[in-house]
């Protein structure tokens, strides 16, 4: 077997579909972003403005979480030093479940080392938990859900996505007595619209099943104290099991669950990738702890994250160009080609110093790439004329048809 043939023949593939993923080396210099440098290959610096991050709301360079992670690592140093169940249980980790818990209003949380694994973990775990467990999965559910449920090996049915018609269907075929569960997401990252948390929460209570709801767009973001869109829409208490992300809103690293302290004591005694992992550093969860506490009482940065993300979308509007608009901080420019969609992608980085990565398959569907842009309360009139500019510019330049896109 020649390997490297195949590896030639595998990474080919994806540069003769314009699918190739290219990684920047970016710089974030402390209390500029989103300005940064690009360190490119040739040794030179480019500053740049990152549109596709996933910092939402610039908490990472917030001086409450900086000042927390300074304070945890001049006191206990660098790493956790083991598993939770190996000595890799401190004071911040128990602090930061304690500020998750409260954030959605459930008696408890567990920590993992990103929302991904988080969904995983958990997802694959369920079955154990629950012999005969079926479980009912949006179709455009995160990778990681997808991952979770795949690799548990129980029963599993696929919904079209935000169709309760379907759900319906799909639930009334089964054994009335199988002990069921939903699996969806708040704010879908993609398009950016917004599962039907109360249509599916009035489904599970009639058939029985318990609701997972993955927050990981819309923690910190949405309801007065940053809790999600169940929080805002007043349905936390519906939902059985949260998952979030500690790496976006928040700024920092990690994800989580948060449920009934049954269901958290279930999943951390039979997870393998809860028991079985190193604990997030002490100097993340006190970072954590600290940005999730102040999102908690600051609704004017939430404002004003939501007010940039109309503004951008009304001036890209305003242009013609193919955006999806549902509302909230999410901006999806549709192009419907890889190549063209890297080309706009590579364009504006060399020539406008705007860095947005292009969105292709299988993130999204064949024909729907694009390019998400992300604004935050730091991307000003100054950032947002740039980039209005440069699409404006660059879309006529790769003969782009802009009514025949939206159309």
């Amino acid at each position: 077997m020649d390997y490297s043939a195949k590896l030639d023949l595998a990474l080919n593939r994806l540069h003769e579909e314009g699918r190739y993923r290219t990684f920047i080396d970016i710089e974030r210099k402390k209390g500029q972003f989103p300005h940064a440098i690009w360190n490119k290959a040739d040794g030179t610096q480019q500053p740049i403005t990152v549109w596709c991050g996933n910092d939402y709301l610039g908490m990472g360079q917030h001086p409450v979480v900086l000042d927390a992670m300074h304070e945890a690592l001049d006191a206990t140093g660098a790493g956790s030093g083991g598993t939770r169940n190996i000595s890799g249980t401190t004071v911040y980790h128990k602090r930061l479940e304690a500020e998750l818990a409260d954030l959605h209003q459930k008696e408890a949380s567990l920590l993992f080392t990103s929302a991904y694994i988080a969904n995983d973990a958990t997802l694959s775990t369920l079955p154990k938990l629950f012999p005969g467990l079926i479980i009912y999965s949006d179709e455009l559910n995160h990778a990681s859900m997808i991952e979770g449920i795949r690799r548990n090996g129980g029963a599993k049915r696929v919904f079209r996505h935000n169709d309760m018609t379907h759900l319906r269907a799909l639930l009334e075929a089964d054994d009335p007595a199988a002990p069921k569960l939903i699996a969806f997401e708040s704010v879908y990252s993609m398009d950016g619209d917004i599962g039907p948390i109360a249509e599916i929460c009035d489904l599970a209570e009639e058939f029985g099943a318990l609701t997972y709801l993955d927050e990981v767009h819309a923690v910190g973001m949405y309801g007065p104290r940053g809790g999600g869109v169940s929080e805002r829409d007043g349905l936390t208490d519906r939902i059985d099991i949260i998952n979030g992300t500690l790496g976006k809103a928040f700024g920092v690293h990690g994800g989580y669950i948060a449920a009934s302290a049954q269901m958290c004591d279930a999943i951390r005694s039979y997870a393998p990738g809860f028991i079985f992992t190193t604990s997030l550093p002490p100097v993340v969860a006190a970072g954590a702890a600290a940005s999730i506490a102040h999102l908690k009482q600051d609704q004017t940065l939430r404002d004003q994250h939501q007010l940039q993300a109309k503004i951008l979308k009304m001036r890209l509007k305003g242009l013609g160009l193919p955006i999806i608009d549902h509302g909230t901080h999410i901006v999806p420019v549709i192009v419907g080609n890889p190549v063209h969609t890297k080309k706009l992608s590579d364009m504006l980085l060399e020539d406008h110093g705007i860095y947005v990565q292009p969105i292709n398959y299988p993130t999204v569907p064949r024909g729907t790439e694009r390019l998400r842009f992300t604004p935050s309360p730091v991307h000003g009139p100054k950032e947002i004329d740039a980039l209005v500019r440069a699409m404006d510019e660059l879309w006529s330049h790769c003969a782009l048809n802009r009514a025949e896109l939206a159309g």
